[in-house]
């Protein structure tokens, strides 16, 4: 069989790499559907899924919980495959506010969004690969189960030119309005199109470079591909493949033949609204609708076409939305990542999507049948994924209750063990906390220490600063720019300890922690279940010199406490009989610190008066960064502040 995927790495799987991937192909290839990777931290459970797909040579999909996540995958994925399609899926909004009505204060809010051509660049250059080529591995945020459009009407509007063959010019042109390329005039980026003489130039949505038509006449004469900026030919091409400028693209036959059956809801929910007395609803949704069916008869685009998305992908009432799943061939993998956290994410995100759209029905904003412009059902979701591999280093009970065979990652090739645990007393557990970070400190090593309230993590990181520590806190209240801040000053060893609530902080590598303190281990909750300990027992683990200490009144043990520290002592007990067998002396690996690039306090920013070109940049980017995080936690008051802020800033660049 011919390889379609090449695996580029520098080292051999190690530890019990080689036994997780013999033992997950092998069920793969009998057709088990669901398998759980059990993969502790510093394992390589990347590298594991890397190995699995270059020996089964299948396409596959990875889902992570957040942009973040799926970035730092989508780079080793990378790095492992480089001459393979590795390409990067996520919500490509910097800025989003979702259409919604708030009842309490009969406000509606009309859908405002920043849209990152970068990554909707990204988005388009995934489907397009996996349309036109068969190695294919996509890492996907859990957006992708959002609706983008039917693939066949997608891949039928597609423009398939080749040198040697006649095209209208003017012909041409009108085809590439139709699948939304709009024209330049002063602007110049993806998704837009250049008529110069008997020249046409079209940017397609997916690339960085430009394909450049050149006629004789009616004839094609030549294809090339040139680079945006400089105009340099970069290659020369027999025949190209135009793919749509958007996903949502529809054949001018269907919208035209859809358009009587949007007439008809229309004036079906008119009437409803008109016997119920609702005149206002009743106008309202007359005058929005007629507008969108005006523009799709003229254009075959509207802004919101998508909650048109039922009728344009002749579906019925209930049926599942078409995702990114539907652009995968036949056979693909899926891999869930960090799939504790991943798996809930996925399950409640229709439910959110459905209470706010019920309030734009009801008050006349859209029609019912925009209730099928949604994100996919959790037993949909399960219907379009592949074979699936959960990866988790603590499962949770969908796995549980959905695995067909459990493997375990529980060995590091770098020797590295699991932490030794202890049990305090909590009543002498100030005088231990300071003789234990004072401890690490001598070693230049670093302290993390976690509390149950936010009031607790404050008073007591008081008390460590009033007693000579260079100490910060970290809850829900602190801004995540300023958490990459503090992280990285820990990391430099401008921090010698945090004092958080809650550590669970999955990927977070900290390899400078060598004493974790666990304050109120015993008691009974989230953060301090059986899966939350081992995950804040893990966040030592990257450490030679790894300790934890859990905190309890009278050394009292709960079941969740007992459970983590076997379990804990189980895995080392494996590593320390693995390290005997090669040789291994575990050595702590320290990974590189990555600049954050943004001053540490707003005064900073503004020191010396008036801003210069520099800060001013900084400062952009940081408003930048907060934007996106308040759109991403629904604070959407906060983020068109911070808009706001940033058109005014960016007339000053």
């Amino acid at each position: 069989m011919s390889q379609l995927f090449t695996l580029h790495s520098q080292y051999d799987p190690a530890g019990d790499q080689p036994k997780a991937i013999e033992a997950l192909v092998s069920w793969l290839e009998d057709g088990m559907r669901f398998q759980t990777l059990l993969g502790v931290t510093g394992s390589g459970k990347t590298f594991t899924m890397a190995n699995i797909i270059q020996k089964l040579q299948r396409p596959a999909l990875i889902l992570a919980h957040n942009k973040t996540l799926a970035a730092q995958l989508a780079q080793e994925f990378k790095e492992f495959f480089p001459e393979n399609a590795v390409h990067y899926f996520v919500s490509y909004y910097d800025y989003y506010q979702p259409e919604a009505f708030v009842v309490k204060t009969g406000s509606y809010i009309e859908k405002e969004a920043t849209i990152n051509e970068e990554i909707d660049r990204l988005r388009h250059a995934a489907t397009e690969s996996l349309l036109t080529r068969k190695d294919v591995i996509i890492i996907a945020s859990v957006s992708c189960i959002y609706g983008i459009g039917e693939v066949e009407q997608y891949e039928a509007q597609c423009l398939k030119l080749s040198v040697g063959k006649k095209y209208i010019l003017e012909n041409l042109i009108h085809e590439l309005v139709m699948i939304q390329f709009t024209r330049s005039t002063a602007d110049w980026k993806p998704g837009m199109f250049l008529v110069k003489w008997d020249t046409l130039e079209i940017w397609p949505s997916s690339s960085e470079s430009i394909i450049r038509l050149e006629f004789f006449g009616d004839e094609l004469e030549k294809i090339s591909r040139t680079e945006h900026l400089t105009h340099t030919v970069l290659d020369s091409l027999e025949e190209v493949t135009i793919f749509p400028a958007k996903h949502f693209v529809t054949e001018k036959w269907v919208v035209e033949s859809v358009l009587p059956k949007i007439k008809h809801e229309m004036e079906e929910q008119v009437k409803h609204f008109t016997e119920n007395g609702k005149l206002v609803e009743a106008e309202r949704i007359k005058l929005r609708v007629e507008y969108d069916i005006e523009m799709l008869g003229e254009v075959g685009y509207v802004n919101g076409i998508e909650n048109y998305s039922m009728y344009l992908g002749n579906r019925k009432p209930g049926d599942a939305p078409a995702t990114l799943m539907e652009f995968f061939p036949d056979g693909f993998l899926t891999f869930i990542d960090e799939s504790h956290i991943t798996i809930p994410q996925i399950g409640g995100m229709y439910a959110g999507d459905r209470a706010r759209k019920e309030n734009l029905v009801n008050y006349g904003f859209r029609l019912p049948s925009a209730m099928e412009n949604r994100p996919l059902r959790f037993e949909e979701f399960e219907q379009k994924i592949g074979q699936t591999i959960f990866v988790s280093a603590t499962p949770s009970k969908y796995e549980a209750a959905h695995e067909e065979q459990i493997v375990e990652q529980v060995i590091r090739p770098t020797g590295l063990l699991d932490p030794i645990i202890t049990i305090e007393d909590m009543e002498f557990m100030v005088d231990s906390l300071m003789r234990n970070i004072a401890s690490a400190k001598s070693r230049w090593e670093r302290s993390l220490i976690t509390t149950i309230t936010k009031k607790s993590s404050e008073d007591l990181a008081n008390y460590f600063a009033e007693n000579g520590l260079k100490v910060r806190y970290l809850h829900s209240e602190i801004e995540a720019i300023e958490r990459l801040e503090i992280l990285r000053s820990y990391r430099l060893g401008e921090i010698d300890v945090i004092v958080w609530v809650n550590l669970l902080r999955e990927g977070l590598d900290l390899p400078e922690t060598s004493f974790i303190g666990i304050l109120d281990a015993e008691k009974i909750g989230f953060l301090r279940s059986k899966s939350a300990l081992l995950q804040i027992i893990g966040r030592a683990a990257r450490n030679v010199n790894g300790h934890v200490i859990m905190y309890s009144q009278n050394c009292k043990e709960s079941i969740a406490m007992v459970d983590a520290i076997w379990e804990t002592n189980r895995r080392r007990d494996v590593q320390i009989g693995y390290n005997e067998i090669h040789g291994i002396t575990p050595t702590t690996i320290i990974s590189s610190i990555k600049e954050v690039g943004i001053p540490r306090k707003k005064t900073e920013i503004f020191a010396g008066g008036e801003l210069s070109k520099e800060k001013l940049w900084v400062y952009i980017k940081r408003l930048e960064l907060e934007m996106d995080v308040a759109s991403a936690n629904l604070e959407f008051e906060k983020a068109a502040e911070i808009r706001d802020e940033l058109l005014s800033l960016r007339k000053k660049k």
